[in-house]
C-alpha cells in the first residue's frame, strides 16, 4: 500500500510532462513534418514585405553599402581582413563573410541581403523548436516557444535591418551549440565536446553577446537535461534513460574549457572597442546612471514582451523623471519579487531556467559597461526572450493540464493570441519601409531622441527635402550641443547659404566632440575636415584648406572625395606631383570621368602627354557627355 501511494505521489510531481506529453509526442512523431512546416511558412509571409525595404541610413553603411572591403565579395583577401579587422569597434568574422557573400550574390539589391536576414530567422525558430523538443519531449510547449521567437514584434529589428545580421548569425550557432550539447550529455565523448565548443566559438564569431552559453549550458543540466540530479522524477519522457545523471562539480568542470572560449572572446571584445575611443559628454554615463538603467531596462524588456508598443530602433538614455529614485526603487523591487517567487516554485524548474536565461543573458548588454550610447535595445531581446517565453509555456501548459483544459481549447487560445502578435508585428514591419518612417516612428514613440532626428533628418535631405530636413536638425543639437552629424549637416547648410565663418565654427566643433572617439567617428570627422577644406579654399586660405584636406584623409583614407580635394589645393600651388598621387588615389577609390579629366590636366601640366592622354580616354570610356565632364572639372579648378 505505502509503495502505491509512493508511485502515486511520484506520478503527481511529473505534472504535465508524463503522460499527456508522451501522447503528444506519440502524435508530433506521426506528423514530424506538419508543425515545422506551419511554423516556417508563416514566418515568411509574415516577413515577406522586408525584402522590398531598402537600405537603412543607420550603420548598413558601414557594414555594406559604403564598406570597400565587403564590396570586394567573397574571396580570400575579404576573409584575411574580416580575420583581422576591428573595424566598426566589432570583431566579428563570420558577421563580415555573411556581408561579403551576400554582395557577391546580391551586390547593392537590397531585397537579397534582407531576404538572408529572413532565412536566418526562420532557421533559428525551427532550430529553436528543435532544440526544445529534442530536450524536453513537449511539442506544444515547444512549439509555442518557437512560434512567440518567430512572429514576436520585438524581433522585427534584427530581421528587417541588414546591419544586425551578427544577432541573426550568433544565435543560429548558439542553438546548434546547444542542440549538440543533448547529444554530448547522452554520451560524453571528446568528439562532441568539441562540436560544442567549435560551434560556440562560431557564434562568438558572429557576435560575442553569446558569451554567456556555458552559464546557459547550467541552466539546461538544471533542466530540462535534468543532469545534476540522480533521482530525476520530473524529467522528460526519453530522458530518464538517455541522459546520465552528473555531479554539480563535474559539472562545473566539464564547462571550464568553454569558460576559457569566453576568456579569450572577452580579451579580443576589449581590444576591439579600444580601437574607438573613450566615450565623452553626453556620450557617457557614470556608474551609478548606468546601473539605474539597467535595472529600469530590465522591467522595460519585460513590459514590451507582454505589451509590444511603442518600439523604436533608438532609445536614448532616461533623464530627469524618468531615472526618478521611485520608479528605480519600484523595478528592483519587481525584479526581487519575481526572483524570489521563482525560487518558491523552484519544483517548476522551468520557471527559473527561463528567469535565469532572461536575466543573464541580457548581463553583456543591460549596459553596466558601457559598449554603445543607446539606453536598451530591441535586439537585445532576440534570444533572452526566449527563457521568458519558456516560463509562459511551460506554465500556462501545467496550468491547463491541472485544470484538465482540452488541447483543442488550449490551442485555439494559443492560435489567438499568435495572431494578434502577427498584426502588431506586420505593422512593426511597416514602419521600417522607408527610412522617413522609421525614424519619424522613433521621434513619435520616444523623448529627447537626438539620433532619431537626426536620421529622420538626414532620411529627407537625402531624398532631397532640405527645407524639411534642416529642423530635425536643429532639434537633435538643442537636445545634444555635442552632435557630430547635426551640426555636420548645419554645417553644409550654412555653407551653402554663404555662412562661411559660421560653416567653419559648425565643422570645429564636429572635430572636437569627435577627438575621443577619432575611430569609431572617422567618416564624419572627414566629412567636417574636408567640408572645412573646401570652405577655406572658397575663401582663399590654400595654407588652412591644404591642412583640412591632410587631415580628411588622415581620418579616412578611404574618402576619394577629400583625396580630390588635396589634389586641387597642391596643383593650385604648383605642387603638380603630389596633385596627381592624390588624383590617382581618388580615381583608384572612386573612378568618375571628371576626376580622370582633372588627373589629365595635372599630368599635362608635369610635361607627361602620354599618361594624360591615357586618363583622357578613361574618362571618355566612363561617360558619354565629355563636355559636361569637362566642365565639371574646369569649374572645380576654377574655384
Amino acid at each position: 500500500m505505502s509503495s502505491a501511494r509512493s508511485q502515486a505521489k511520484q506520478e503527481n510531481r511529473k505534472g504535465p510532462q508524463s503522460a499527456p506529453a508522451a501522447g503528444a509526442l506519440v502524435w508530433y512523431k506521426s506528423r514530424s513534418w506538419i508543425l515545422p512546416l506551419v511554423l516556417a511558412v508563416a514566418t515568411i509571409a509574415l516577413y515577406s514585405p522586408v525584402i522590398h525595404h531598402p537600405f537603412v541610413n543607420y550603420d548598413d553603411d558601414a557594414y555594406v553599402t559604403g564598406n570597400a572591403h565587403v564590396q570586394s565579395g567573397l574571396n580570400w583577401e575579404t576573409v584575411k581582413w574580416a580575420f583581422t579587422t576591428y573595424e566598426f569597434v566589432n570583431w566579428h568574422p563570420l558577421t563580415w563573410i555573411s556581408h561579403a557573400l551576400d554582395y557577391q550574390m546580391f551586390q547593392l539589391d537590397p531585397g537579397g541581403h534582407h531576404a538572408t536576414s529572413v532565412a536566418l530567422h526562420v532557421l533559428n525558430s525551427l532550430l529553436l523548436f528543435w532544440v526544445l523538443l529534442r530536450a524536453t519531449g513537449s511539442p506544444g510547449p515547444s512549439l509555442m516557444v518557437a512560434a512567440l521567437f518567430a512572429l514576436h514584434p520585438i524581433n522585427v529589428e534584427s530581421v528587417a535591418w541588414i546591419a544586425e545580421r551578427k544577432n541573426l548569425l550568433s544565435t543560429l550557432f548558439f542553438l546548434l551549440a546547444l542542440g549538440a550539447y543533448r547529444w554530448h550529455a547522452r554520451g560524453p565523448r571528446v568528439t562532441r565536446y568539441a562540436a560544442v565548443a567549435g560551434l560556440f566559438a562560431l557564434g562568438l564569431m558572429a557576435k560575442p553577446q553569446v558569451i554567456t552559453f556555458p552559464l546557459v549550458l547550467l541552466l539546461w543540466d538544471y533542466w530540462p537535461l535534468q543532469r545534476m540530479f540522480a533521482d530525476r522524477t520530473a524529467a522528460s519522457p526519453g530522458n530518464l534513460a538517455t541522459i546520465p545523471a552528473k555531479s554539480f562539480p563535474w559539472l562545473i568542470l566539464e564547462k571550464l574549457p568553454l569558460l576559457a572560449i569566453c576568456l579569450a572572446s572577452a580579451f579580443i571584445t576589449l581590444r576591439a572597442e579600444r580601437t574607438g575611443g573613450t566615450l565623452s559628454g553626453i556620450y557617457f554615463h557614470p556608474f551609478s546612471v548606468r546601473l539605474q538603467n539597467a535595472i529600469l531596462s530590465y522591467v522595460r524588456y519585460i513590459a514590451n514582451a507582454f505589451w509590444p508598443s511603442g518600439l523604436a530602433v533608438y532609445y536614448p538614455y532616461p533623464s530627469g523623471d524618468s531615472l526618478a529614485l521611485w520608479r528605480v526603487i519600484a523595478a528592483f523591487v519587481f525584479l526581487v519579487a519575481v526572483t524570489a517567487l521563482v525560487i518558491v516554485y523552484r519544483r517548476r524548474r522551468y520557471l527559473l531556467v527561463g528567469w535565469l536565461w532572461f536575466l543573464g543573458i541580457l548581463v553583456p548588454m543591460i549596459g553596466l559597461k558601457q559598449i554603445g550610447i543607446q539606453a536598451m535595445a530591441d535586439r537585445y531581446a532576440y534570444l533572452s526572450f526566449v527563457g521568458l517565453f519558456i516560463m509562459v509555456c511551460w506554465g500556462i501548459a501545467e496550468w491547463a493540464s491541472q485544470r484538465h483544459i482540452s488541447s483543442a481549447k488550449l490551442a485555439a487560445v494559443s492560435v489567438v493570441a499568435l495572431l494578434a502578435l502577427a498584426v502588431m508585428t506586420r505593422r512593426q514591419i511597416s514602419y521600417w519601409d522607408d527610412n522617413v518612417t522609421l525614424w519619424s516612428h522613433a521621434v513619435a514613440v520616444t523623448r529627447n531622441n537626438y539620433m532619431a532626428e537626426d536620421h529622420l533628418g538626414g532620411a529627407l535631405l537625402a531624398d532631397g527635402q532640405r527645407d524639411a530636413a534642416m529642423p530635425h536638425f536643429y532639434r537633435a543639437v538643442a537636445i545634444n550641443p555635442d552632435d557630430p552629424d547635426s551640426n555636420l549637416n548645419i554645417g553644409g547648410y550654412e555653407q551653402q547659404q554663404g555662412d562661411l565663418p559660421q560653416a567653419v565654427a559648425r565643422y570645429n566643433k564636429v572635430i572636437s566632440a569627435t577627438q575621443n572617439s577619432a575611430v569609431l567617428n572617422a567618416g564624419v570627422r572627414a566629412k567636417a575636415f574636408d567640408n572645412m577644406g573646401y570652405v577655406y579654399r572658397q575663401m582663399g586660405d590654400v595654407p588652412h584648406a591644404r591642412e583640412s584636406f591632410a587631415a580628411a584623409v588622415a581620418a579616412d583614407p578611404q574618402f576619394a572625395k577629400a583625396w580630390i580635394g588635396l589634389a586641387l589645393v597642391e596643383q593650385k600651388s604648383g605642387n603638380v606631383g603630389p596633385a596627381i598621387q592624390a588624383y590617382s588615389r581618388a580615381m583608384k577609390l572612386q573612378p568618375s570621368d571628371w576626376g580622370y579629366l582633372l588627373l589629365a590636366r595635372a599630368l599635362e601640366q608635369s610635361g607627361d602627354n602620354n599618361a594624360a592622354l591615357s586618363a583622357i580616354r578613361q574618362a571618355q570610356s566612363m561617360t558619354r557627355n565629355l563636355e559636361n565632364a569637362q566642365r565639371g572639372a574646369d569649374q572645380l579648378l576654377a574655384q
